[in-house]
């Protein structure tokens, strides 16, 4: 079967492994910790806190990049299905800080540094890696459809939330806004998600920085003279 993406070009530095695995798992701790704080003020339903779509994306992506910097330390390349969700992952976290910080700033009712950590940084520092690290392979265009499912699928269990039990993350999404309303934003956000998708699909055609080839061992030994 053929791959939906091309193969690797090569495998990350082992730096740049351990820093994507630390990073990851830094970001979950947060968000245990800020789940934690949440419980401790009266919000104790995983499933309200999880339906945040900057919450949801940002464990997804740090269980991505756990998951690509193990590869890294393994001094193998990302398979190809991993390399398409951190793709995923990084266009969703660029709407995460474009949405955030451009219309809805200082909202939210985490502390200031989870917001600026979960708004800000990790998305940065996900747009960077992709951007820098030239472990990754071009992405074909025909597979820019992918970051659709996820938000979509967010989308209609939040929607079928607010109908049923009238819980929405973000007040957009309240049904007494009126269809139209609704429709405009979701309109807009998957228009802004399809451009941010474009962005990291063209940043895959960049050759990167720094990464490295096979390691020696797993070479292919010189042919005899």
């Amino acid at each position: 079967m053929r791959s939906p993406v091309g193969a690797a070009p090569a495998s990350a530095p082992p730096a740049v492994a351990l820093t994507r695995v630390l990073v990851g798992a830094a970001v979950i701790a947060i968000l245990l910790l800020t789940y934690g704080l949440a419980r401790a003020g009266g919000e104790a339903s995983p499933i309200d806190f999880f339906g945040y779509f900057t919450n949801l994306t940002s464990l997804l992506a740090a269980i991505i990049l756990i998951l690509t910097g193990t590869a890294g330390l393994a001094r193998r390349p990302a398979p190809p299905w991993l390399t398409l969700c951190r793709a995923v992952a990084t266009s969703c976290l660029i709407i995460v800080a474009v949405v955030y910080n451009v219309l809805v700033p200082g909202t939210g009712s985490a502390p200031p540094w989870v917001s600026v950590v979960l708004h800000g940084a990790f998305p940065a520092i996900a747009l960077l890696d992709w951007l820098f690290v030239g472990d990754r392979p071009r992405l074909p265009w025909s597979r820019l459809w992918v970051v659709l499912p996820y938000p979509l699928l967010w989308l209609a269990v939040t929607l079928v939330r607010g109908a049923t039990d009238g819980w929405v993350p973000y007040g957009f999404l309240l049904p007494e806004r009126g269809a139209t309303s609704l429709a405009l934003h979701v309109s807009g956000l998957l228009a802004a998600l399809l451009v941010a998708g474009s962005a990291v699909w063209g940043a895959s055609r960049l050759p990167g920085l720094s990464a490295e080839r096979a390691h020696p061992a797993d070479a292919a030994p010189a042919p005899s003279p």
